[in-house]
Formats: structure tokens, C-alpha cells, sequence
């Protein structure tokens, strides 16, 4: 048959299909396929596009920032205007681009229609808000204008949400720019003008406006100039006027200018059409998922409320007619039948509603996976054809299910899962492993960014594309903590020795003992010195002399473990520290000082002991002076004093020698052969650098604390490090452990600025930007070189920054030139001299004399030794004189002409030099480099510093030797440089002069890829890929010039797989990277893998409007969704975001979409109500101080949000939005105990009083805090038990608990308009409500449920006159319920608060809503309230309470944390489904009764203080991996634990459910609880009506109050499920009984 005939053929027998097929569903409208749409906008208002460029453009570099500003300026008077908002999107993106590379300007496009720089600008309105209101001249005009602006602000609840600090500000006078510069505002040019007159010097009577690492510095400002910040918006003419003037005022010296981008409300209409497009629209946010899942309605819970009519919008999307439906591409079919349209359309109507498959056969589904990964390799577009299959998987999974399988594509995915588990989903950025549960698109766009940002830069670097993309995929090997402190030598003192001491001499000496498996806790004992504890302190403090307790008692107890000793005097370091660490002067030896130092006499002592009497006295020696300091009666501070010392000498000696042991130590006093051992050893631990560290454990050379507890993890870390290498057969029975991980990795210095641990990062900055940039300080280096290796390539770089007036500076200089003599292969040194303004000329000549020799004579053999002795004269005839004392400038110009004859360097070039009056312009250099050194490293002027391939290492403490650049060296050439010098060694160099290619130019190269590759933040973890096959069953997309490679391993039929198909789309389509994407689906499968529908939301060009200047925002769309299943909506949002829906007419938790009548469209809006700040919490060598308390504020106010330190992981958490906020220890307890610990920031006590944390971003932060206990306070507990404390009644009214009343009330979550109705409740509730405040807690989900949740709340209150406070999970409640409950509050006089937590990271997620909302029931009892509150009830929102729940809330629970009714067990029909009778669950619980979870009561003092939650989240981390366990997830949890976290049973009466008790007791019920019956499954609401007499009152009354709150009028009640009953004689009813029964807008 003719192929054309063919298809006509078809197309006809189609036609009449669809014509026979029409009179069924044309005419029936609601049967028409519908769609659904779902938003999310943030909570600020709209910010503007054009800003956010610029914002965006500083991301890149600090500098594009201004050229973007000058360029619009300029732009902005040339061009014509722009029509609409995607037109003025078109400009900006023009001109922002033409300042990027191809591959940038890509990204940026796509940032900036996804709005990532909004929240910056949010945080810019924040600092404007405190620049006005902290002026008291503006502040009633200012005042006046923010109520007004209250009024117009088109979102009114935004003003009341504490959280939301950074709200727009109000023009100010109507101005729309001010100049902020601390003393006071400028809002006009001429005042500014004239302040710039006036002030040219940083006067003293003013403060300072603060300065953060975000602000936009203008490149010319002057670092030493007073601040000025601009604030406004680029666009408009007051901007344009400030601007010019400052740049002005900058390039002149006279202030340092600084940019803050506002638009204040207002000032709209001030800054053209474009410059104010996205500052009128709500934002919408993208990157984030939504899925609409099939639901299981075995128990048709569901609302039977009619539906509100209400006008919903219909949305502009079109349907994608070249999507396959049932085989058939309408888009073809309709270009050929333009005039059967309606019919076609009819007919692909009646396909789409009739092709959901939730069920397939099981041999179905057995191949499913391989069809899946088959029919998406065939496809012309894979990455599409993987998004559409997984997006929309029930409406195509019966058409996959008959496509024939190629065995080639079977056999390949089947030989791949041999090497990684079948549907395990991994992917990597150029070679990085990306975690795929983390990954949402800010983070990867930040990646994505981070690496085309580093490829730009070395592309520019003239390095070829091969090279930049094999740097780009180097891993960093992961950063191994394990550098260890060679301590080998005479000084180090050991107690015993397991392989030779007799006392050890029955242990097995076998190695492998090591291996065998042992209890936990247990030790292996094995004569073999396989731990060597060596302790560093000084003998005269207490903690060393503890250490020493310590020591001996676990010696004594015969601990398998070597100890020893290496003991300093802290008055001998610090005595070398302030002769600037110079070992060779010889003025030690009679010093007064020392005479009087008793941690030297103690080591003299011990020495001589040691050498006399042997190992063993000289440790008793130690332990009798702790004694006698301990019993001593007269030393109330715990001092040491001499006598201490001579009389344990005395005591110690006394049974050994003969004569009179007062003698010898006259003696030894004098004995200088002691005196010089014990300054040797303080010496050694000088050189060690380990004293800094106070008393320090170095176990096998390893840095640890010196407590007992540091002692054990020591022990522990290390093991595994032994047992790998005794299990390869690199430890044998003859190896010295000790010295083959000291010659492996040991370091013959320690400095903990630069081994840092795993919490601190060493800083790092890029210094290709500034070398990029042009005229850079970096290009007039001149290096200096070990002898003999002038012309090697040198890997590594040290840059001093050395201020020359300062001892230090030249100490660090004389320190650099010596590490050089001493010889150094790979590292060559750089000197970048500061000055202060009035420095005198001889600083002046030591820097000019150094440029002439670095420039010149770098190569001489002897150029080193004269720099080393001109810095000699230099210090001791300039630095350390007084000025009037120093030799005169010709004296030290004479000085260093001999020095260079000395040293056969021609002394021409220094005559003709030096005595030449060029001062000014050294000045102006030294000037240059200072402002360098601030702009690009954040080194303030005076401050000595050493920058090694861009590690910038700030010396303002302590003393930094020569040996500490060695260790620098080493640490960062083995850890960064190596890897990346090999490659850079290797380059062919294409389109270079071969003259430029020296030995410093290789070493530029490295240093300057070295130094920006360590800015990036990538994971060091990475996987072979290229093990897996890829020819029939992978993706790969190949692109030669990308810089960017993706490897991806997806299961394209998972929840992973559904994410990962758009983003790897979005990637494809804006960066055009290489990918390689192995499918690696299940292979054989029982149940459909999917059983959602699934969007991820993604901005395009086509959310900006062509015809005016509004921008939509992107929306999920879902077209044609079936109508007659039941769907339930959930969101995939960012880890860091909490979300609520605002605008949800219907059930989101139950859309059934042919209810939706003419409505083509369901409409969903969320809010972006916060973001999640989260943070581990840790206590130095100590387990997480659980139950420490945080809050969170502003500057003006600081206590906003608090929480409380969890054990797990020390993990907290609370909500913040945009801004700078504080962090702080709450008052109280915490504050008393604790501290934050430093980070080397020297003791700066605000920093130890409060973190500044800035949320700049959409990805919120985390933020790792660790704590120490304050002097004298180490011993105390945070958490006092009440049943220690006997005052525990007095204690709970006055102590911390009570006392955290005052500041926990604005906890995580909650309005204040909730706080509000609570606050009044005792003297305004209806009803008189008197007494203590019952605390009852419930959640609910869905508008069934919330129902329910409505009749709870009446039920409770018709049987209580107590004051009462509800608390609601708000993640789930409809908008509709939300708008209700404070009318609610009012009417009936009760408080409620709604509060949420996020669920953290670390915990085993949930991915079913149902199990989600009974994980909340009970996870997090302990975080989730504020502290303040004492005790809660837990009622089910299906409950109705017939009783005064003020009985159960005043029971005496015995002192348990939780108290549950037991499961009734009188309704014998239910027998067989009693599943803790039997099995598993009888043999757990051992005779304890099994609870039901509908009703339950927490002490939460209690269930703090014995750790329940953390011990709950535990029990349920090992349980809930397993997919059979935890079937009732919030009930089987408790009962499981209650072992651990013990349960009071409360009386039976207290819950009864017609399911598990029989009717006999039901006359008793203080609450009836509607539980799902297993046996006849009857829907809720039939059976609530059935079961509860008064349920049907309670509902109407619901009811009817709703519909007036909402202005609904009900519509005729069905008599039968709706009218209530005759009022009984016990309860009159005041119902009007003819009112409309319409819950429709409440329960929409």
C-alpha cells in the first residue's frame, strides 16, 4: 500500500473514531481534561531586575560591579526607551554581558531570570531601614512616612512578620537617595558637597559606619578615608548625581566610597521603565519541584463539603501538542487536518483522561527499567524524552510497557549493576560528586559558576583548553588531618615501655590480635608500643600536674598504652617569645626571672631524679608536689608555691640516698649541667611549637586536647589507621609504629594557624583577579630564591606583607630570608613592604635597598646573606633604639655599602640609588601596596601577614619562625600545589613568546592557578565513571570547547531521576557542558516505581511580559490530569525553605479534578515563609552540650527566634529571611556556662559574645559553632534534673527554665497576632476562663481533617473553663483554616500558636505525606516548642473530648516523659488484628501494655532533661531504614522505646474508639477517638456522625461560624448528614437549626 495512502488511511479511520467517540464526551464540559498550577513567591516584595545585575556582575569580580554602573549611566541617556519588561530584560542582559565571557554570559542570563540576587538587595533594605532609623533628626517625618507606607503596601501582613527584617524602606522627605557617612545623612549634592570640603581626615568624634565583606568598596577609595555609603537605586537621577560626585571625592583620597543598592517604595516612578521592572510584581521563585501523587483512599478520608465557585484565573499556558499521547504527535496531525481541530482535540481529550495506569501485571512490569532506559537512548532529544516518560509516568507507563526490548540495552545495564547497585542515582561536576539529595539548582548554578568562572581566568591565562580542563577535573586529595609532630628525641621522658617492662610480659606480643573482633569499649592488650601517649606540659600549672595524676593512674591500672612526658617552663618560652624567638642569644643564663621559675627547677629536679633514681620515682616526684598542692591548707587558689616543690623532693628522695636530701637540692639549685637540660627541653617545645597549645596530648605524634576523654578518642581514631596497615601487611611484629608514621607524615614544627582542625578553614583568595585586572602590585614582585636554584620552577610562593617600622615585620623578614639560606627547593619569596604615613627615611632606605637587590642581584651567590646582615644592622640600630638613640640615615647608607662589598655585590647601583631623594614616589608605592593588601586580602595596614600561593596567614600573634614557612610549605605543596604544578609543568604553551617563558613565569602560572583553585568549594570525593559502559544504554552528549563535564549515573524511573532530568536540561540548554549519563533503572520490579506526576520549575524568557513592563514569574504546570483519581500535592523545595500556601481554593491534600466544574485550572499559590539557618554546635573534645540554648536577632533586636542544641550532632536550627543578623547564647544558664571559642580570632571578646551570620542567598546556611566552658565553671552541668535538685518545685517557677519565659515567647514560628490572643486570653477570655493554661498540640492535613480539628477544639472548651492555647504544625494547614482560626481565637476565647520545624538533614527522611505528619507528632517534642512551655497534651485531630482536659493536664505522670493510653482490648472481634500480641512486638514489650498514640501527655521539663527526643531520633534512625518496620510510624515509635524513654499508662477511660473497645465502656469515655476500623474500613465522616451524638452539633456549629467569617452563605442542609439532632436536656443547643449548611469557602 502507498505509504502517503497509508496514513491518510489512518488519519480518516482516526476522524471517525473520534466523531463516534464525541457524542459521549463533547458535550460533557466538566469532562474536559484539566490542568493544574502551582507558584511559589517569596515572602519580601518584588526587587529590581536591573540591580540584581549588577548584583550578579560582583559576584564575578569586584570591579565589574562599577564598569556595570558607568556603562548604564552612559547607556542610559544614548539608547531608546524599552516597551515592556521583557524588552528592558533584552537591554540589561546586553549590557551586562558585553562585560563577560560567552560561557558567563550565559549563566548570568539564566541567574538572573531565576532571581537568585534578590535576597541581596533584601538585606541592602535592611542596612537602609537601620541607616534612617538610627537618626533622630529625620525621625518623626520618617516615622510618619512608614505608617503611611503601612497603609499603601499592597501586602499588608508583610509589616507584621518579625522575621521579614529587611521591608522595603519608605522614601525618606521623598528623596530616593541619601548619603550615609556616621555622623550624619546627606540627601542632597550640596551638603554632601560641602561635608567633603570639611572633612578630609578620619576624625575621632564620629563613629564609623560598619563595613561587611559583601559591600560594594569602589576600586580608588582610599583605605585610610572616611566611609561614605551611598544608598539608592542606579537609574535614577539622584544616583547619577551622588555617584559622580563621590568617584570624584574617591580618586582624590578623600573618602572611602561605598555602594548600597536600594529602591525605596516610592520611588518607583524615579528611575525610567526598566530600572524598576521586578520592583512591582510579587516574586516568584524557581527551582524547586512539585509532584501530584496518586493517592490511597482505602479509608476515603475525604471532605464531603461542596466545592467553592469561585473565579479562578485561567492560565495563558498552552498545551504542547508535539507530545506523544497513546502513539499519536497531534501537532503533525493538526498541520495536515487543520479543519477537523475541534474533533482531533475531542479525541486527544478522550485519550488523555483515559490512559492512567496506577496497576500494571507483574510480568509487565518485569522489564519496565530496560524499556524505560531503551526508549530514552532512541530518542532524537534523551534529556527530554527522560523528563517527559518520568514526569507525566502513569499517563505513559502502559505504552513503555510494550515497547520491544533490545537485549543489547538489557545485557549492558545488567553488566553495569556488577559494579554499582541497581537504581542508585550519583552525579559529578569535572569530576567532583555532587550529592544528589542535596542538590537543588541555586546550589549547582553556584558550581557551575565557581568552575566557568576558573576556566575564563585561565583561559586568559593564555593556558590551552586541554590543560584548563584537565586542572578543572583534578581532585584535591582530601585534606588529611593526619600531619603529626615528629617528637623524637632525649627530652621526651617514658614511663614504661610495653615490649621490654616485665609487668607486661604475660600479654600475647602477636600483631594480628589487633584484627579480632571485641566488645564494645573493650581493650586489646598487645606487648607491642603500638599507642605513644606522650604528654607536653608545664610541671608547674595544674592541668600539667593533673595530666600527671592522670598518667600515673592509668599506668598503674596497667593501661595498654606507652606514656611519656615532655615538660617546659611556660617564663622560659615566653621570655624567648619576647626576645622575638631568637634561640641564639646567649642572655638566658643569669636571669633573675629564671632564677624564680619553678616549672624549670621542677625539670631540673626531675632530670636528676630520672638520671639517679630512675623513671618511676621521678613520675612520683610529680604526683607528691600535686599532693601536697592539693592537701596544702593555705593555698586557697590551687597555687603552686616553692615550697610545694622542695618538700616533695624531699619526701620523694627521703627512702633512697643517704645523705640529707635538703643538701642535693642546694646543690642541684646551683648545678648549671640541669639548669641547661631543663632550658634545652622548654626549648624544644618552643621549636616543636606545641606550647602555644598550653598542655597538649601528642598521641603517635598526632595533636589532641590533654583530657582523659581526648585520651580515649585519641586511642579510637587511631586504631583503624593501625589496623588497615597491620591487615595489608604494612605494620609487622618488628615495625617501630612510632617511627614509620613519624618519617611518613611527621612535621618537625606544629603551628595550629596553619595544621588547622576540621571546623576552622584556612582563608584563601584568588590572586588571578587581581593579576587579570591589570596594573597589579602582584606584577612588580621581584623574588628572592634559595641559593643555586635561581632558575628552577618554583611551585610554591611566600609573599610577605611585612610592615617595616614594626619589630615583627622585621622579624618575619629576617625569618623569610633565613628559611631561604637554610635552602628550600620548591618555594621561592616575595616581599610586599607597608609603611605607616610618617615612617622615617631609614625604613625608606631598607626598602629601597631591598628592591635594588631583588631586582638586581637575586642571583648572586651572597645576595641572601647581605639582605640577612643589612636586616641585622637595621633592627639593632633603628628598630630597637629609641629614634633619638638611632645612628643617623648616612650612617646606615655608608653601613650598606661596605655590606655589599663585603658580599661581592657592586655597590654602583646602590650609590646611584639611595642617594637619590625619590622618596615621595616610594611613599606613594608603599601607600599602593597597603591598599592592595586591604582590597585584595583583608590585611589592615600594620598588620604583618605571609600569603603562600593565596593562603593568607595573619601573624598577630606569637612568633613565626623560618621552621613555620617550611611547615607551610610542606602542608600546602602536598595538599594543593603538587597535583596542579605537574600539570602546569606539562602545558604546551601555544602563542607565547618562547623569551617569556622562564622559570618565573612557569611559577606565576602556578601560583595563580593554585590560588584560585583553592577558592573553590567542591566536594574531594570522586568516582570512576568511565568503569561503567556506555554504548547502549548511557546518554552521552559530547562538546569538545566546554569546560564543564558532567558523569551521571540516574535511575530515570526514581525521585532522584525526576529532579535530575530538568536540571540536567537546564545545563544542557545555558552551559552546553560534555555529559556521559549511564542509566541504571531497577531491574526487575514487583510495583510501579512512580506513582506521581511530577514538574520542576524552571524561569524562562517568556515569564517577562512583551506587552508591559509586569513579570509573571515561572509556575509548575501540569496539563490534562486525570479526573476521576484522587491526588494529593507535595513539594520538593530546597533543603533550606519553608514553604505554606497562601491562595489554595481546594483540598490540596485531596484533588479530585472532576469536581472542579467549568474550571479548566486548579490554582495553588505558596509562600516562601522563611529559610532554615541550621548549625552543629560543639564543645571542644566533648560531646555536644545538648540542651544549650541560642536565639537570634538583629542588631536593634536581638532576640528573634531561639532553639535549643540537640545531642544528635550538636544540630539546631531556626528560621531567618535576608539580613545581618546575630547569634548569641540565650541569658541564663547558657550564657553563665559558656562562651563561643574564638577560632584563633586572639580572644576578640565581641566574637566570643556573638557570630554575625549574613543570609545573602536562597540556600541558606550552616553554621558550625563550637563552645567553651568559662574559667571555673568547667565542672558545672547545663542541664540541672529536677529530681537532683531538691528545691526542684522552687526551681521551676525561679530558675532558668521559668526565667526563659521572658525571652522564649517568640519561638520558631507563631504571629504575633496568635501571641497577641493569647496574651489577653486570662483577662478578656469569653467565658471567664480562670486557672493555669492547658497546652494542647495538634496537626492536621487536608480540609477533612481540618474539620475535624475545628469540632476538637469546640469539644475541648464546651468542657473546660481553663484558659486554653492550641499549637498547630502549620507546614500543612490550608490558607482557608489559617484565615479562620484567629476569628476562631476571638470568638471562643482560646490562644493558639502555630509553629513548625524543618526536618533536619541528617535524619532518615520520610517521603510519604501521611508518615511526614506522624513523624511531627513526635520527633521533635523537644525543639519544636519554645522552652518556655512546661507541659502539652497531644489530641488527634479526628477527637472529641467529653471531659475537663484540665484533669489529664494537672495527672501526676511519676516523673516519665510521656504518658499514653494503653490499647482497649473489650472488642473481641478485633482479636486478630492485636499485632503486639504476637510475634515480635510480644517478645519486645515483655509484659508492657502497648499505647495508642491518638492522645498523649509530654513533661517537657522531664522529656528535656533525660534526652528523650534525641533518644527517640535515634531509635528511629535505625528503624526507619528498614521499609517494614515503623508501619504506624508515631505510635510503633514510643512503644518500641519504651525501655529507653519510659511511658506513664494513663486510665482507659481517657481514649476510647469503637475499632478497639467494645460499647460497654463507651458510656465512660472522657474522649472518643474516630480510628480507622482495619476490619469494615468505613469512611470517617460516616462514621463520626454514626459513633459521636454531639458530633453533628459541633460540626454545624464549625460550620456555621466559618461560613461567616468567610462571608459564605450555606446552602440547604441535607438533613440526613448535616441538621443536627432535637437539643438534648444536657445540652442545649443555641443552633438555628434553618441556617445553610456550606462549608464551601472555609473547606475549599
Amino acid at each position: 500500500m502507498d505509504p502517503r495512502f497509508r496514513s491518510r488511511f489512518c488519519i480518516l479511520f482516526l476522524l471517525s473514531c473520534s466523531l463516534i467517540c464525541g457524542f459521549t464526551f463533547v458535550g460533557a464540559q466538566n469532562q474536559r481534561p484539566k490542568n493544574v498550577q502551582v507558584a511559589i513567591r517569596a515572602k519580601w516584595s518584588g526587587t529590581p531586575l536591573l540591580l540584581e545585575a549588577g548584583e550578579l556582575l560582583s559576584k564575578e569580580s569586584k570591579n565589574l560591579f562599577w564598569e556595570f554602573i558607568d556603562g548604564w549611566l552612559h547607556v542610559a541617556k544614548t539608547e531608546g526607551d524599552s516597551h515592556s519588561a521583557k524588552d528592558c530584560l533584552v537591554k540589561i542582559l546586553k549590557h551586562g554581558s558585553s562585560l563577560l565571557s560567552e560561557s558567563l554570559a550565559s549563566l548570568f542570563e539564566f541567574s538572573l531570570t531565576l532571581r537568585s540576587a534578590s535576597p541581596r538587595l533584601v538585606l541592602y533594605r535592611q542596612l537602609a531601614e537601620e541607616s534612617l532609623s538610627s537618626f533622630p533628626l529625620s525621625d518623626d517625618s520618617y516615622s510618619h512616612n512608614v505608617s503611611e507606607g503601612d497603609a499603601s503596601e499592597a501586602v499588608g501582613t508583610k509589616k507584621l512578620d518579625p522575621l521579614l527584617v529587611g521591608l522595603n524602606p519608605r522614601s525618606p522627605h521623598g528623596k530616593c537617595c541619601w548619603v550615609d557617612v556616621g555622623e550624619e545623612l546627606f540627601f542632597d549634592v550640596a551638603e554632601l558637597q560641602s561635608w567633603l570640603q570639611r572633612h578630609t581626615e578620619i576624625g575621632d568624634s564620629f563613629q564609623q559606619p560598619e563595613l561587611y565583606e559583601f559591600d560594594h568598596v569602589h576600586f580608588d577609595s582610599n583605605i585610610m578615608s572616611p566611609v561614605a555609603i551611598l544608598y539608592g537605586a542606579l537609574g535614577t537621577e539622584c544616583f547619577r548625581e551622588f555617584h559622580l560626585t563621590l568617584v570624584q571625592a574617591a580618586k582624590e583620597g578623600k573618602v572611602k566610597y561605598v555602594v548600597r543598592p536600594v529602591l525605596p517604595s516610592g520611588c518607583e516612578g524615579e528611575v525610567g521603565p526598566c530600572g524598576a521592572v521586578g520592583a512591582m510584581d510579587s516574586l516568584n521563585l524557581g527551582g524547586y519541584g512539585v509532584e501530584l501523587a496518586l493517592k490511597n483512599m482505602e479509608y476515603k478520608a475525604m471532605d464531603d463539603s461542596t466545592v467553592k465557585k469561585g473565579v479562578t484565573l485561567e492560565d495563558p499556558h498552552t498545551e504542547d501538542l508535539s507530545q506523544e499521547v497513546r502513539g499519536f504527535i497531534f501537532s503533525k496531525i493538526l498541520e495536515r487536518k487543520p479543519d477537523f481541530s475541534s474533533e482531533i482535540m475531542a479525541f486527544r481529550d478522550y485519550l488523555l483522561s483515559s490512559t492512567i495506569s496506577d496497576t500494571l501485571d507483574v510480568w509487565e512490569l518485569k522489564d519496565l527499567g530496560h524499556q524505560t532506559a531503551q526508549r530514552i537512548v532512541q530518542a532524537s532529544d534523551p534529556l527530554q524524552s527522560m523528563q517527559e516518560i518520568n514526569q507525566n509516568f502513569p499517563s505513559v507507563v502502559s505504552s513503555l510497557s510494550r515497547t520491544k526490548l533490545n537485549d543489547s540495552v538489557k545485557d549492558e545495564i545488567i553488566a553495569n549493576q556488577r559494579m554499582i547497585p541497581p537504581g542508585k542515582s550519583l552525579m559529578a561536576l569535572n569530576g567532583a560528586l555532587i550529592n544528589i539529595e542535596d542538590l537543588d539548582l541555586y546550589l549547582l548554578i553556584d558550581l557551575v559558576h565557581q568552575e566557568l568562572s576558573l576556566a575564563d581566568q585561565f583561559s586568559k591565562l593564555k593556558l590551552p583548553g586541554v590543560s584548563v580542563r584537565k586542572l578543572l577535573s583534578t581532585v584535591t586529595p582530601p585534606e588529611s588531618d593526619t600531619f603529626r609532630v615528629d617528637f623524637r628525641s632525649s627530652h621526651v621522658h617514658f614511663l614504661n615501655n610495653l615490649e621490654e617492662d616485665a609487668m607486661y610480659r604475660r600479654w600475647r606480643s602477636n600483631i594480628n590480635d589487633i584484627l579480632m573482633p571485641v566488645f564494645p569499649g573493650q581493650l586489646r592488650y598487645i606487648r607491642k608500643n603500638l599507642f605513644q601517649a606522650v604528654y607536653v606540659l608545664d610541671p608547674a600549672t595544674v592541668s600539667g600536674l593533673q595530666s600527671i595524676d592522670m598518667i600515673t593512674s592509668f599506668y598503674e591500672n596497667s593501661f595498654p598504652m606507652r606514656f611519656g612526658v615532655l615538660l617546659y617552663s611556660t617564663e622560659f618560652i615566653k621570655k624567648i617569645e619576647r626576645s622575638g624567638g631568637d634561640l641564639h642569644s646567649s642572655d638566658f643564663e643569669h636571669d633573675s626571672e629564671i632564677e624564680d621559675d619553678k616549672s624549670s627547677l621542677i625539670i631540673q629536679l626531675f632530670i636528676y631524679i630520672k638520671e639517679n633514681h630512675g623513671i618511676q620515682t621521678a613520675f612520683r616526684f610529680l604526683s607528691n608536689i600535686n599532693q601536697l598542692r592539693t592537701e596544702s591548707a593555705d593555698s586557697t587558689d590551687e597555687a603552686l608555691e616553692m615550697h610545694h616543690i622542695e618538700g616533695a623532693f624531699v619526701e620523694t628522695l627521703l627512702p633512697k640516698v643517704k645523705s640529707p636530701p635538703q643538701e642535693i637540692l642546694l646543690k642541684l639549685e646551683k648545678e648549671q649541667t640541669y639548669k641547661e637540660l631543663s632550658q634545652e627541653s622548654s626549648l624544644f617545645v618552643f621549636k616543636l611549637g606545641v606550647s602555644k597549645l598550653q598542655s597538649c596530648l601528642l598521641m603517635n605524634g598526632l595533636v589532641f586536647d590533654s583530657n582523659e576523654e581526648a585520651l580515649i578518642n585519641a586511642m579510637n581514631d587511631e586504631l583503624p589507621r593501625i589496623q588497615e596497615q597491620v591487615y595489608y601487611g604494612q605494620i609487622n611484629s618488628h615495625t617501630d609504629v612510632l617511627d614509620k608514621f613519624l618519617s611518613e607524615n611527621g612535621v618537625s614544627r606544629y603551628n595550629p594557624q596553619i595544621i588547622v582542625g576540621g571546623k576552622v578553614k584556612p582563608r584563601f583568595v584568588s590572586l588571578a583577579s587581581s593579576i587579570l585586572g591589570g596594573d597589579s602590585v602582584l606584577n612588580e614582585i621581584n623574588y628572592l630564591h634559595s641559593p643555586e636554584t635561581v632558575d628552577n620552577v618554583k611551585p610554591v610562593t611566600h609573599l610577605l606583607a611585612v610592615e617595616v617600622t614594626s619589630r615583627k615585620g622585621i622579624k618575619l623578614l629576617h625569618e623569610g630570608i633565613r628559611y631561604l639560606i637554610r635552602g628550600s627547593k620548591n618555594a621561592r619569596v616575595g616581599v610586599l613592604f607597608t609603611a605607616s604615613q610618617d615612617t622615617d627615611l631609614s625604613s625608606i632606605l631598607l626598602v629601597k635597598t631591598f628592591e635594588i637587590t631583588t631586582a638586581s642581584y637575586s642571583h648572586k651567590k651572597k645576595v641572601l646573606e647581605f639582605l640577612d646582615q643589612v636586616c641585622s644592622f637595621y633592627e639593632h640600630n633603628y628598630i630597637l633604639r629609641s629614634p633619638a638613640a638611632a645612628e643617623s640615615t648616612q650612617a646606615f647608607i655608608t653601613k650598606i655599602y661596605e655590606l655589599a662589598e663585603e658580599n661581592q655585590l657592586p655597590s654602583k647601583a646602590y650609590k646611584s640609588s639611595l642617594s637619590e631623594a625619590s622618596n615621595l614616589k616610594l611613599r606613594e608605592h608603599l601607600n599602593k601596596v597597603a591598599q592592595f593588601l586591604y582590597q585584595q586580602f583583608g590585611i589592615a595596614s600594620g598588620v604583618n601577614a605571609v600569603i603562600t600561593n593565596g593562603r593568607v596567614t595573619s601573624l598577630d600573634t606569637g612568633v613565626f619562625l623560618g621552621d613555620d614557612l617550611h611547615l607551610l610549605e610542606s602542608v600546602e605543596f602536598k595538599h594543593r600545589i603538587k597535583h596542579i604544578a605537574e600539570i602546569v609543568e606539562e602545558v604546551n604553551w601555544q602563542g607565547i613568546d618562547p623569551d617569556m617563558l622562564t622559570s618565573k613565569y612557569v611559577s606565576d602560572i602556578i601560583m595563580l592557578v593554585t590560588s584560585s583553585m583553592a577558592t573553590r568549594e567542591r566536594s574531594t570525593e570522586s568516582v570512576r565513571f568511565e568503569i561503567l559502559n556506555a554504548q547502549y544504554s548511557a546518554v552521552v552528549l559530547n562538546n569538545e570547547n566546554s569546560s564543564i563535564h558532567i558523569d551521571a549515573v540516574v535511575d530515570p524511573l526514581s525521585p532522584s531521576g525526576q529532579k535530575l532530568s530538568s536540571i540536567l536540561r537546564v545545563l544542557a540548554k545555558y552551559v552546553h557542558p560534555s555529559m556521559r549519563i549511564v542509566l541504571n533503572p531497577m531491574s526487575s520490579l514487583v510495583d510501579l516505581p512512580l506513582k506521581n506526576y511530577y514538574r520542576y520549575v524552571i524561569p524562562a524568557m517568556e515569564d517577562f511580559s512583551s506587552t508591559d513592563y509586569t513579570v509573571n514569574g515561572p509556575k509548575a504546570f501540569f496539563a490534562n490530569m486525570p479526573l476521576s483519581k484522587t491526588l494529593t500535592m507535595n513539594l520538593d523545595v530546597p533543603e533550606p525553605w519553608l514553604v505554606e500556601p497562601v491562595i489554595a481554593v481546594h483540598d490540596l491534600d485531596n484533588i479530585l479534578l472532576e469536581n472542579l466544574g467549568d474550571t479548566r485550572t486548579l490554582q495553588a499559590v505558596f509562600e516562601l515563609e522563611a529559610l532554615v539557618l541550621t548549625g552543629h554546635c560543639a564543645e571542644k573534645d566533648r560531646d555536644p552540650p545538648r540542651g544549650l540554648q541560642l536565639i537570634l536577632g538583629t542588631k536593634n533586636t536581638p532576640h528573634l527566634v531561639d532553639t535549643i542544641v540537640m545531642a544528635n550532632l550538636g544540630y539546631w536550627q531556626m528560621k531567618v529571611s535576608p539580613g545581618v543578623w546575630y547569634l548569641q547564647l540565650a541569658p541564663g544558664r547558657s550564657s553563665e556556662l559558656y562562651i563561643f571559642s574564638d577560632d584563633g580570632d586572639n580572644g576578640n571578646r565581641e566574637k566570643s559574645l556573638s557570630k554575625r551570620i549574613t543570609i545573602n542567598d536562597l540556600r541558606g546556611k550552616v553554621v558550625h559553632l563550637e563552645v567553651v566552658k568559662k574559667k571555673g565553671k568547667e565542672q558545672e552541668k547545663l542541664l540541672i534534673s529536677s529530681d537532683d535538685d531538691n528545691r526542684s518545685k522552687e526551681k521551676r517557677h525561679n530558675g532558668w527554665n521559668s526565667n526563659i519565659l521572658k525571652w522564649a515567647s517568640g519561638f520558631i514560628g507563631g504571629s504575633d497576632k496568635s501571641k497577641k490572643s493569647s496574651d489577653s486570653l486570662a483577662d478578656h477570655g469569653k467565658g471567664g476562663r480562670r486557672g493555669k493554661t492547658i497546652n494542647i498540640f495538634s496537626i492536621a492535613s487536608g480540609h477533612l481533617y481540618e474539620r475535624f480539628l475545628k469540632i476538637m477544639i469546640l469539644s475541648v472548651l464546651k468542657n473546660t473553663n481553663r484558659p486554653v492555647k492550641f499549637w498547630f504544625i502549620k507546614n500543612y494547614l490550608s490558607p482557608q483554616f489559617k484565615d479562620v482560626i484567629p476569628h476562631m481565637a476571638q470568638e471562643y476565647g482560646f490562644g493558639y500558636e502555630l509553629i513548625t520545624y524543618k526536618w533536619p538533614t541528617w535524619l532518615h527522611k520520610q517521603t510519604e505525606k501521611q508518615r511526614i505528619i506522624w513523624a511531627y507528632k513526635i520527633l521533635f517534642l523537644d525543639v519544636i516548642f519554645p522552652i518556655s512551655l512546661e507541659k502539652v497534651i497531644f489530641v488527634d485531630a479526628d477527637q472529641v473530648v467529653r471531659a475537663d482536659i484540665g484533669e489529664l493536664y494537672d495527672m501526676d505522670i511519676k516523673g516519665r516523659p510521656l504518658a499514653y493510653t494503653p490499647f482497649c482490648d473489650n472488642n473481641k472481634d478485633m482479636d486478630g488484628y492485636r499485632f503486639w500480641r504476637q510475634g515480635f512486638w510480644r517478645e519486645h514489650l515483655r509484659g508492657r501494655p502497648y499505647h495508642i498514640s491518638a492522645l498523649y501527655v509530654v513533661d517537657l521539663v522531664k522529656f528535656r532533661e533525660t534526652a528523650a527526643g534525641d533518644n527517640l531520633r535515634v531509635f528511629y534512625e535505625s528503624l526507619s531504614k528498614d521499609p517494614n518496620s515503623l508501619a504506624n510510624l508515631d505510635q510503633d515509635l514510643p512503644n518500641y522505646a519504651q525501655h529507653t524513654v519510659p511511658i506513664f499508662s494513663l486510665p482507659q477511660e481517657w481514649l476510647w474508639c469503637e475499632s478497639w473497645c467494645g460499647n460497654a465502656t463507651k458510656s465512660k469515655a472522657k474522649t472518643i477517638d474516630l480510628c480507622n476500623n482495619p476490619m469494615t474500613k468505613e469512611p470517617k465522616l460516616q462514621g463520626a456522625r454514626r459513633i459521636v451524638s454531639e458530633w453533628t452539633n459541633l460540626d454545624f456549629e464549625a460550620r456555621k461560624f466559618t461560613a461567616k467569617i468567610l462571608g459564605d452563605e450555606m446552602d440547604n442542609p441535607d438533613p440526613a448528614t448535616s441538621l443536627p439532632p432535637p437539643p438534648s436536656s444536657s445540652e442545649p443547643s443555641s443552633i438555628n437549626q434553618s441556617s445553610d449548611d456550606s462549608e464551601s469557602k472555609a473547606e475549599l
